[in-house]
Order: C-alpha cells, then structure tokens, then sequence
C-alpha cells in the first residue's frame, strides 16, 4: 500500500501505519517536510523518525547538521552519522561509516539470603515480626554469606523492614569485591526522600540503592511471638506446634499461615523485584525463612506439599540466574576458600575478570 503524500510542520506529531515492506509497521514523524511512497524527504531543521516493526526497528533523529539514526534486525544495532538532507526507503541503505553492536539479552542474578541467627534464635522463641537484632554468630554467618557472594554483580538490593535481615544484607556487602557503598532508600514521605538525596553523580555511580519493604518480613506468628518454643510444644502438644510452623495453611492463634505470608511477600516480588531482574538488573534479597519460602515456591514452582518441607539455613546465600524470564537454580556459592567456579555464565565471568583487573 502507497502512502499518499503528507505535507506537515514541526508543530505536529504524525503517526502513521504502513502495509508496505515494513509490513505492520509504525512510523512517528516530527519534523519540517513531507512524507512520500513511504520514504521520508526533509529540508534542515530538528526532526525525528521512528519506524518500528515486526523483528525491524527505525529510530531517526535528525538535529542540525550532524545527523544520528540507527536500525536493530535480529542481533544487530547499526549507528551513523548523516549530514545534508536524509532519505529513508523501504530499502534501507547503510552509510559507509558502520558501528555494529550486538543486541544483549537481559540476563540478571538474583541471590536470596535468610538472615543470620537472631538473639530470640538463640533463645529458641518464637521470633515472627518482633525486631531482633543479630547474635555474634548471626555476624558471622552474615560475613561468610557476604564472602560467598563477593564476586557476583550486584545491583540493587531489597530486605525486610527487619534489622536482622537490614543487618545480614549490609554485612555481606561489606565483603563485596566491588566496594560499592549500600545506600537506603528513603520514600516515606517527601521530606524523607528529599533529605536522603545524593547530589553528586560520581558518588551515585559507587553506590547500591536499598529498598526495605514490610511485605518481605518473616510471617507473623501472632500470640506465639515470644513464647519459647519447647514451653508452647509442653503446652499445647507437639502436633498442634508442629501443624502452626509447618502447614501451608493453618495460621497460630492470630497469626499468619504460610499461605498469607506468601501472598504478599510473592506479589510484591513480581510487582517490584522482577522488573528489575528482567532489566537485567542483579539483585539480592535479604528476608526471612518463610518469606524466603514463598519466593522460592515461586520461582521454582513448588507445590503446597513441597514448600512446606523447604528448609533454609541462616546465612547461606542461594544464586538464581534469571535468563529469558526463566529463573535457573545454582545452589550456593562456595567461599572463597574452598575449590569451586563462580562464575555460572559468561557475564559472571567477565565481571570477575573484572574485578581481578581492579585488585591486581
């Protein structure tokens, strides 16, 4: 289909839709000139071209004298630069001046760790949402965590609104290879964002933006939070203990099941945490046992029965390598100390060879 000739100014924004060989295509023109046989004719002046299609895309920015485009097919992104007036037709011709780029695809790691062990762990009570600190074990479970993990990038990093998962999180980073200086992020209210503000770029550029959110917190044990776990099993009998800690859906006494737990912990995974991995950002969570679980029974698509006798130990980080919105268990990294590989993709291994470079 011939496009009839539109004559415009750079005033308007014309979109058209085209049946030629852009089959299905878009086309978004700003600019002084006209549009003719699906090519575009143009005198000087500031304009832009988008084509886009199926498998082809088109972006035209024409500024004044020196002139930009560039076209994605397949793997391939091509640039060059333009002078004088610039004709695009159904077939593209390419300058002689050529950059060719390959197209990443996004590619992300995501690491989980469950905090180290809490004062109320040690005291063997029932801990839920009470904010408790680390044990001098926790620190030290928080650091060898953080030595697992000190070669693989990391971009963004999420806790609970727990100081004992905020504690774990900013330990292990102090193991990072990178040295890049967690930061928290403070929206809760305009004042709260505006006084956190870093105002050089330079810094902004070494730092890691941390995001605390309640819906990542342990699963609220209700009238259990407090009480010593083998005093509640002599009181209320071994099963009916067992049936509140370990069934999918059977909440304590005003508390959450795992179920609920679940419930908010997963969507606030998919609504904030996966858009960033599927940006290709590298993230890690620092939470709980059972919002930890939850996310895995995600991820990994468990059944009821099967997270139920899902246990995680504190302190021991657990890698996802999340490839074509598909999440790909490796297990634990190993320390540093012990006879094991990294690096689990080409990227990871480029990154490492990086920070060699950086130390050495």
């Amino acid at each position: 289909m011939d496009l009839n000739r539109l004559n415009f100014d750079s005033s308007f924004l014309i979109t058209l839709m085209a049946a030629t060989t852009f089959n299905g295509s878009v086309a978004t023109i700003k600019t002084h000139g006209y549009i003719g046989n699906s090519a575009l004719h143009r005198d000087f002046g500031n304009s832009s071209l988008q084509l886009s299609t199926k498998g082809f895309k088109i972006d035209l920015g024409l500024l004044g004298k020196n002139h930009y485009w560039s076209r994605k097919r397949g793997s391939c992104l091509i640039q060059a630069s333009f002078s004088q007036a610039t004709t695009v037709s159904d077939e593209v011709s390419t300058p002689d001046s050529i950059k060719v780029e390959p197209i990443k695809k996004s590619k992300a790691a995501l690491i989980l760790i469950r905090h180290g062990e809490s004062l109320w762990n040690e005291k063997n009570l029932f801990t839920g949402c009470v904010d408790v600190p680390l044990t001098r074990k926790g620190v030290e479970e928080a650091i060898e965590a953080g030595k697992r993990i000190s070669n693989i990038p990391v971009d963004m990093i999420f806790t609970s609104a727990l100081i004992r998962a905020q504690m774990t999180a900013m330990l292990a980073m102090t193991q990072h290879r990178r040295k890049k200086v967690p930061t928290f992020l403070h929206n809760e209210s305009e004042q709260a964002e505006s006084w956190s503000q870093i105002f050089s770029q330079e810094t902004e550029k070494h730092c890691i933006p941390v995001v605390t959110a309640w819906q990542l917190n342990e699963r609220m044990y209700g009238e259990l939070q407090g009480l010593n776990k083998q005093e509640t099993a002599d009181k209320y009998g071994k099963e009916q203990v067992h049936e509140w800690r370990r069934s999918y859906d059977i909440p304590p006494p005003n508390g959450e099941s795992l179920e609920m737990c679940a419930e908010r912990a997963v969507a606030y995974f998919k609504e904030h945490i996966e858009p960033q991995l599927q940006a290709g950002k590298n993230v890690m969570i620092a939470a709980h046992g059972n919002s930890l679980r939850s996310i895995i029974m995600y991820l990994d698509k468990l059944t009821s029965q099967e997270v139920i006798s899902l246990e995680l130990s504190t302190g021991i980080p657990m890698l996802y390598i999340v490839k074509e919105e598909k999440y790909i268990r490796r297990g634990s990294p190993a320390a540093p100390s012990e006879a094991s590989v990294y690096a689990y993709t080409k990227n990871l291994a480029r990154y490492r060879q990086k920070l060699d470079e950086m130390v050495h």
